[in-house]
């Protein structure tokens, strides 16, 4: 924004702007000494020196004491309305300081959304004053906002590397092959790799962490996979599988109901779960309130109590 040209205001300091109110409050320069524990030679310094930088008269005497000029009444309004963005300010900072208020971002992805939720609602009826945003999103997304800053930390099973970051380890994050009950292979023992060559495989978007890992298992087996349809969605890969359109790898903890259910059923294919783990994270540069840290705390330890037990 332009600044506008009017020299004279880089004189006025917020401690004349106190005096001068301070001696409309008391109707005299004497009563706003007393009131500010300053000598009246003091404050009469400070209107003086307003006076000078502003080049009008600000006070003038009446039978009340001295009042406000037209000059002065605007010189009021602008000292009244600096004074509550101060004390708006000051309110602000008091709750960021303590462990008790304050706001904190925290970036979930879509996987975690399964758990995140829970455990952050045990950590707002402790902390019942501290509000928490929350943002879910595909890992890509997340990490663009972690590295960005625009979030506190991370719930993620892949942290970033190609910016400085800090971890601390939650839990482990298995991943598993999902398919209907009544697929040909379920209840098999030992499959391997080749035996799903010809599945149709439901994948993640491309900046999933799902994705990621189901890309580096396709690796493992060049011939996979022979065919492909791509979702959105965990809950929308599920749905799928139990329709009986295809297979899909995917996080344990996104199915725990479903496999209790029956709905679903993870097949035993040589070589899974792949244990990956989740991880609490934060940009190496990021220094928090006291707020982010009684939850990052929390998270860390106690992250692995509120895992579905598949």
């Amino acid at each position: 924004m332009k600044e506008k040209l009017y020299p004279w205001l880089r004189q006025i300091t917020l401690k004349q702007m106190r005096g001068f109110t301070a001696v409309v409050e008391a109707g005299s320069v004497s009563g706003a000494a007393k009131n500010l524990h300053l000598t009246p030679p003091a404050v009469s310094l400070q209107l003086r020196d307003l006076d000078t930088a502003i080049g009008l008269p600000l006070l003038e005497r009446s039978d009340h004491g001295l009042i406000p000029t037209l000059a002065g009444k605007e010189l009021l309004t602008l000292a009244q309305e600096i004074q509550q963005s101060m004390d708006r300010f000051g309110e602000t900072v008091t709750e960021l300081k303590g462990v008790d208020h304050g706001i904190v971002s925290v970036g979930v992805v879509s996987t975690a959304r399964y758990f995140a939720p829970t455990m952050l609602a045990e950590f707002m009826k402790i902390y019942q004053d501290i509000k928490i945003q929350l943002l879910v999103g595909n890992r890509e997304t997340t990490m663009e906002k972690l590295e960005s800053m625009e979030l506190d930390f991370a719930i993620t099973g892949l942290p970033p590397e190609h910016f400085s970051v800090k971890k601390e380890y939650i839990a482990k994050h298995p991943q598993i092959i999902i398919a209907a009950p009544d697929h040909p292979l379920a209840g098999n023992k030992r499959i391997s790799l080749s035996e799903l060559k010809d599945e149709t495989f439901l994948l993640r978007e491309p900046g999933s962490g799902t994705r990621s890992v189901t890309d580096r298992l396709f690796a493992r087996c060049k011939g996979l996979p022979k065919s492909g349809l791509e979702f959105g969605s965990n809950e929308t890969i599920k749905q799928a599988v139990m329709a009986g359109m295809g297979i899909a790898v995917i996080s344990s903890h996104t199915v725990d109901a479903e496999l209790h259910e029956k709905r679903l059923v993870s097949l035993d294919v040589k070589g899974l779960p792949i244990n990956r783990k989740w991880f609490v994270v934060k940009h190496g540069n990021k220094r928090f309130l006291p707020s982010a840290q009684a939850l990052w705390n929390f998270v860390a330890r106690n992250g692995k109590h509120y895992l579905p037990q598949t």
